[in-house]
């Protein structure tokens, strides 16, 4: 299992953002750090003057992942992206695109303008950024106009004659109304500025250097500090950010490494200019970089249909042409494979290079401790499986054999649970667990039709019935049976469930899992092989089981509440119209689409409900009646 302390010794003292997840693997809070090595540590140390929401938060830490980025700048940006992306639990603020200021030049005008904007459109102007510090965005603006004494007005045609406003008085604007302004010589300064923006920073900071110093000699400390604000502000905002490249379209970044025991292809993603986040799949066959890369991008986006429109490898790749026509055929239109020599791009595959260093130095340990935790969580199931149908009733359950995790390697976990509100829109839901990990493609859901009221027992039976006549018949999406049943609930459900198993002749364990008076899970709940008794498993001394059979209970749960509360939704907006007479599903559905809403259609006149289609005049009196 995830050892947190001895992952704490392996933070880097760089910037980063680190990412919080509790036992079922979700992401519960995203951060960013100036140095991930002190920030990350300052969770797990003593909790006294910690805020109760973060001494909650930090007590549903199971593991934490890390990103490396080259500044603090590049950290917040990608924060904010992967807060967008797992909306965290713990996470306060959501900020989206429009948070984050631009600088927009007027292109669409004849003497372009210098403006700050929180919207991208595609109107023909030239933005740059975002940047994260709003306060040197307007002082970089403040700094052009003063420069290059650009136009400041939003006016685009003056009259013949018209006296120049303020800011031509005050040196503050060239007078572009009064006409005697090149445009030639103001373009060429529109152009300085935009390789400026660019990161060309050198030539302008040089001059501003120059000027300060001239009036520090002149005495004039009040402009030489203005100027100094002016370089700190430069130097500020364009600092360049590879975590955000505004001219990039999507991109994906593939490279290959290998630790002692595995070979993975990392994958960064890059949306909208944004670096969004990676993963890690693991290889076997080979442990050849080149062939490596080669076999993920068909293996994997021949499966995946969200190709982008580029993919930047580390070196060439075997049949690139070949590969990227095969990819444009699936993403109906050009895909390129792309080895940047220069540039953003080239920028953007070193930070992913230097990020996959240190995943390197994680995923083996990361794998070991995943995999003993699968290997000791198999042997405590294994046990309790022996327990219950004999094949090792005289073993404790907390003998470790390794016989068990030999036999219950790749064990499966079949949970139910029954929601309905007092016998109505009864369901059950049935969710599946092999190993550590849901697999929700095995997920089944039932209505359940023979019982009537709230009888939680008789629809365990028919839910269990149903599923293992299925199997019994060989209908291939119920094929695959479980080592083990969990059951939500005590001795009444287990009992129940096992007199259906009984009377198909069907011998699977099942235990059942019990909550006490804060509904959290307690202990599972069984009859061992042979007696009379049930028994009960305290999972609090059991911490791994515990933590695996309360994710298992909330995930069963959550699932057949879901499906529960879905059913009651459509049984209540269905069932308004459909009391009224004259009133059957394809006038209900014509009304609902004609008016868009049931408000609508309540407050609506007799003349205006004639107007749906298959609406009669008698129909449209009934439901007036039937609302008033």
């Amino acid at each position: 299992m995830f050892d947190i302390k001895e992952n704490l010794k392996k933070l880097p003292d760089s910037p980063g953002v680190y990412i919080h997840k509790d036992k079922l693997g979700q992401v519960i809070y995203v951060g960013k750090a100036v140095s991930l090595k002190n920030r990350v540590r300052q969770y797990f140390q003593s909790p006294k003057n910690m805020p109760a929401k973060v001494r909650a938060m930090v007590s549903h830490i199971e593991e934490f992942e890390y990103i490396t980025t080259n500044t603090e700048m590049e950290a917040l940006i990608l924060e904010c992206t992967l807060i967008k992306r797992y909306m965290p639990k713990y996470n306060v603020l959501l900020r989206d695109d429009k948070t984050y200021p631009y600088i927009k030049i007027t292109m669409d005008e004849e003497y372009p303008r210098l403006v700050k904007t929180r919207r991208v459109e595609k109107d023909g102007c030239k933005y740059f950024g975002p940047y994260a510090d709003a306060g040197a965005v307007n002082q970089m603006i403040d700094l052009l106009n003063n420069i290059f004494v650009l136009k400041r007005c939003a006016t685009r045609k003056f009259p013949e004659i018209i006296k120049p406003c303020l800011n031509y008085h005050i040196n503050q604007c060239r007078g572009i109304c009064t006409g005697k302004v090149s445009r030639e010589s103001y373009m060429q300064d529109i152009m300085h500025i935009m390789d400026f923006l660019n990161g060309k920073t050198k030539p302008l900071v040089d001059m501003l250097t120059e000027k300060m110093l001239e009036e520090s000699e002149l005495l004039s400390f009040e402009r030489a500090a203005e100027l100094r604000d002016y370089i700190e502000a430069a130097k500020t905002i364009t600092e360049k950010q590879r975590v955000v490249l505004l001219g990039l379209k999507d991109l994906d970044i593939a490279l290959a490494i290998s630790s002692s025991q595995k070979s993975y292809v990392v994958l960064f993603f890059v949306r909208n200019g944004k670096l969004t986040g990676r993963e890690s799949f693991a290889m076997e066959g080979t442990e050849d970089k080149n062939e490596l890369v080669s076999e993920f991008l068909k293996q994997y986006y021949s499966e995946n249909p969200n190709i982008p429109y580029e993919i930047l490898v580390e070196q060439p790749v075997e049949e690139s042409e070949l590969i990227e026509d095969f990819l444009g055929e699936i993403a109906g239109r050009q895909v390129k494979i792309t080895l940047p020599q220069r540039g953003d791009k080239k920028d953007l595959l070193k930070l992913a290079q230097k990020d996959s260093i240190e995943l390197l130095k994680s995923i083996d340990e990361r794998e070991n401790n995943h995999r003993a935790r699968r290997e000791a969580l198999s042997k405590e199931i294994g046990s309790l499986i022996d327990r219950i149908t004999g094949s090792g009733a005289n073993n404790p359950l907390d003998l470790q054999l390794d016989s068990h995790a030999q036999k219950w390697k790749d064990y499966r976990v079949e949970a139910y649970d029954i929601s309905n509100t007092n016998g109505i829109d009864s369901v059950g839901a049935m969710v599946v667990f092999e190993g550590l990990k849901p697999n929700k493609k095995e997920y089944r859901r039932f209505k359940i039709r023979t019982v009537e009221g709230p009888n939680d027992y008789g629809s365990m039976q028919e839910v269990l019935y149903r599923r293992f006549k299925r199997a019994l018949e060989g209908d291939p999406s119920f094929k695959t049976l479980p080592h083990i049943l969990f059951i939500d609930g005590g001795k009444g459900q287990v009992s129940a469930v096992q007199q259906i198993l009984h009377a198909m002749k069907i011998n699977v364990a099942v235990a059942g899992m019990a909550k006490d008076d804060k509904h959290r899970t307690r202990a599972l709940i069984y009859k061992p092989y042979g007696e009379d008794e049930y028994e009960e498993l305290l999972l609090k001394e059991h911490p791994l089981l515990f933590k695996y059979t309360g994710a298992v209970q909330e995930e069963v749960h959550r699932f057949a509440i879901d499906y529960h509360r879905g059913l009651r939704g459509k049984r209540i907006q269905g069932s308004v119209l459909d009391e009224i007479d004259g009133i059957g599903p394809q006038r209900r559905n014509s009304l609902l689409i004609h008016f868009g809403s049931l408000d609508k259609i309540k407050s609506a006149t007799i003349e205006e409900l004639c107007e749906a289609p298959g609406i009669t005049e008698s129909v449209a009196k009934n439901i007036r009646e039937y609302f008033d």
